[in-house]
């Protein structure tokens, strides 16, 4: 191994100095030491090298350096000078720039030779999904990559595969011109919201599940808007609690505004995994046709329905343009037929990073919406289109997702047996998706963070169900939520059945009299 000669540190000498030049250059380099500039392993240019950068002789240079090497700063390996490799042990106890300071709490870690397994929610298992279908996609994608940028709405011929696909997965039927490809359900809302706030000229009030998705909530709050937590119930939304405009009090009539947007995850509610029925779906888009509000359907992991076929979406049920028996009237935000915008992702059903998704738009918001997609550009490259595209038009997305659904179900059923008879603990029951909600029942006094605390130290990691909920849990709701997607490690590619052992050692530790609880024939 050679010296690198591009190595350029930030050192300088002063003849002006009275301390002599080793002097000034141990300091220097002492210093960015210290302040992690120079990390451990990285390696110094050579004597001859910065002796000539600086003008002087290379035995300052070299005094320089044999002193950092006997203070422990250096390394001298075979042809090159190493900060030490040693020091990443020393920076943990003693943070840069501040020696003998006291020490950082020590991040919770899995015990010594366990690897953390991660059983957060939302993690799909990417690991089957490198077969010769989806390599031939991307590397045809690759040649074939031009200079030009996609087109604002999306590759038309990736569009058409998308329309094609919700006709036959989600029962969808709608014109290609309908859809927008987005970098994922978050960028569909945004465009969204942008423009129902232009047709508004005012802040939006937003309703969204309480418990939801998180990140779907904080997207309007960070816009701006006023952000309405609805409760669920075992069905879903119940529009029936969302706002009407009025109501009677105290003898008077007041008025609270309806929303202008309601978020829902009407397949599979997030993270309890109500379905919502046919009923209340209808009385929802009754409800926004006569409050001029947009219903936007969340459709993050339908087609992972194991319990029959994947239902159909909220936007077939969509009353089609020109069929509102309402008289027009000004000021109206949608106009008259399409109250239903579909958000829609691949991350959970192939990968996380793909950041490739859509938004199935309503006739009265498309052309605004294609005019702000053109301001900004579509923010997914053309190659990843393209790839897409492909992948879809081969059927692979359709034989993936059965292959991965089978896969999950079984996940899913371990997950169930594992667990079954912990006391206290109840699994809520989940007809598709990539996760399980393990309530706490009240018998065992479990709290949610010591429970999540404690399976982190024994080397598993889960999601505190209070954490779903705007407010903090109603109704004393507690429990943890277990992802089964991405469930291995790189020493351990199928970590499912230790990690749930692990965790059902922690839900059974604690009994009501504070004493470790048994489990049932174990």
């Amino acid at each position: 191994m050679r010296h690198p000669q591009d190595v350029e540190l930030p050192v300088r000498v002063d003849r002006a100095d009275p301390a002599p030049l080793p002097a000034q250059l141990v300091r220097q380099l002492r210093a960015l030491v210290v302040s992690g500039t120079l990390r451990p392993g990285d390696p110094l240019p050579s004597t001859r090298a910065l002796a000539a950068r600086l003008g002087i002789s290379r035995g300052s240079v070299v005094t320089a350096y044999d002193q950092l090497h006997g203070e422990g700063y250096l390394h001298a390996t075979r042809g090159a000078t190493v900060v030490h490799p040693d020091l990443a042990r020393t920076r943990a106890e003693h943070p840069a720039g501040r020696p003998g300071a006291p020490r950082p709490a020590a991040p919770r870690r899995a015990p010594r030779g366990r690897p953390m397994i991660d059983l957060t929610p939302g993690r799909p298992d990417t690991g089957r999904l490198a077969g010769p279908q989806w390599r031939a996609a991307w590397r045809d994608a690759a040649a074939a990559a031009g200079t030009a940028a996609p087109p604002p709405q999306g590759s038309a011929a990736l569009r058409e595969q998308i329309a094609e696909h919700l006709r036959l997965m989600r029962g969808v039927v709608r014109d290609p011109d309908d859809l927008f490809v987005t970098a994922g359900a978050r960028d569909g809302l945004q465009l969204l919201l942008a423009v129902l706030h232009g047709h508004a000229g005012r802040p939006l009030r937003i309703a969204v599940e309480d418990p939801g998705y998180p990140s779907l909530r904080r997207v309007p709050e960070r816009l701006g808007h006023e952000v309405l937590p609805v409760p669920i119930d075992d069905h879903g939304l119940d529009p029936a609690r969302l706002p009407s405009g009025a109501w009677a009090s105290a003898g008077h009539w007041e008025v609270e505004r309806a929303p202008d947007a309601v978020v829902v995850t009407p397949s599979h509610q997030y993270p309890l995994g109500a379905s919502m029925p046919a009923a209340r779906r209808l009385e929802l888009l009754g409800w926004a046709r006569r409050h001029d509000a947009l219903v936007v359907e969340d459709d993050y992991d339908s087609e992972l329905r194991y319990v029959g076929e994947p239902l159909p979406a909220l936007a077939s049920l969509d009353r089609p343009p020109g069929t509102d028996p309402a008289p027009p009237s000004p000021g109206r935000l949608l106009g008259h037929g399409g109250h239903v915008a579909t958000l829609g992702s691949f991350t959970k059903v192939l990968a996380p990073g793909l950041g490739v998704g859509y938004l199935l738009a309503p006739p009265a918001l498309r052309e605004d919406l294609l005019r702000l997609r053109t301001d900004l550009g579509n923010p997914a490259s053309a190659v990843v289109q393209d790839a897409m595209e492909r992948f879809l038009a081969g059927g692979g997305l359709r034989r993936h997702t059965a292959r991965m659904r089978r896969e999950y179900r079984r996940r899913r059923d371990l997950l169930t047996a594992t667990l079954e008879g912990v006391p206290g603990v109840r699994a809520v029951p989940m007809d598709g998706g990539l996760h399980a909600v393990l309530e706490f029942t009240g018998e065992v006094p479990l709290e949610e963070g010591d429970v999540v605390a404690r399976a982190a130290a024994a080397g598993v990691k889960v999601a505190a169900l209070g954490s779903y909920w705007a407010q903090g849990a109603e109704g004393g709701r507690r429990g943890v939520v277990v992802g089964f997607g991405a469930t291995g490690t790189a020493r351990q590619p199928d970590a499912l059945p230790d990690a749930l052992e692990v965790l059902a050692r922690v839900l059974g530790e604690q009994g009501p009299d504070g004493r470790a609880a048994s489990r049932p024939g174990r």
